[in-house]
């Protein structure tokens, strides 16, 4: 069972970075509203498609799909680093896993909560719950990249990367309706995570903060 005590500031603090992501800025500009959130996730086809497989892993990695309309790459995928490539490779299903729970329209995906835990597994849960709340979900490409892993020790690490969700956007879920703006500076966000290896051997999120503008991820 997943440990969600936390202080309500500290989740209020928690879930603002990632709310701010989710809806386009801090600007207060109803443009802003229209962007999905940068995590975003799960790489699809024409079909809906499933997590890679963890045969390599000691832990049985939940089966994530999303619909056609999502697609997610990540940049690098691998490092050739064994320990950096499986934090990369948990980070990316993270993702995943947070966009099919606002494609789920469930706050409490079970492969959301398999890759979170504490203030991360708080702040995604609230992240997930901002579209539920008005009915939208997710679709079109986000793009990550400049993918850099620090490990601190056998068990933590942290990442920083870098979302292009020029592409991606939110969409009323019982209209159909696509949200979508024209790209700007904002359309590109820096993500600073932190994560812990479960017993399981699962890095899963503890910690995340985002900023859009950052002039490292522009174009």
């Amino acid at each position: 069972m997943k440990r969600r005590s936390l202080p309500v500031a500290a989740a209020l603090v928690a879930s603002a970075a990632l709310l701010l992501t989710a809806c386009g800025g801090d600007d207060g500009e109803s443009k802003d509203n229209d962007k999905i959130a940068g995590a975003d996730t799960g790489e699809t086809s024409a079909s809906p498609t499933a997590s890679a497989s963890a045969s390599a892993a000691s832990a049985d990695r939940p089966k994530i799909e999303l619909p056609s309309d999502v697609t997610l790459t990540f940049t690098p995928e691998q490092t050739g680093d064994a320990v950096k490539d499986a934090v990369l490779k948990d980070n990316a299903e993270m993702i995943r896993a947070l966009n099919a729970a606002i494609v789920a329209q469930n706050p409490r995906l079970a492969a959301l909560e398999f890759y979170t835990e504490g203030e991360g597994a708080v702040a995604a849960e609230k992240w997930v719950k901002a579209f539920t709340d008005v009915g939208w979900t997710v679709t079109g490409t986000v793009r990550y990249f400049d993918r850099q892993v620090t490990v601190s020790s056998k068990d933590s690490a942290s990442l920083s990367y870098c979302g292009d969700e020029s592409e991606g956007f939110s969409k009323v879920v019982k209209t159909k309706e696509v949200k979508k703006t024209a790209p700007n500076k904002d359309s590109y966000v820096a993500y600073g995570v932190q994560v812990q290896k479960n017993k399981a051997g699962v890095w899963e999120l503890v910690k995340i903060q985002s900023a859009r503008g950052v002039d490292r991820c522009q174009p």
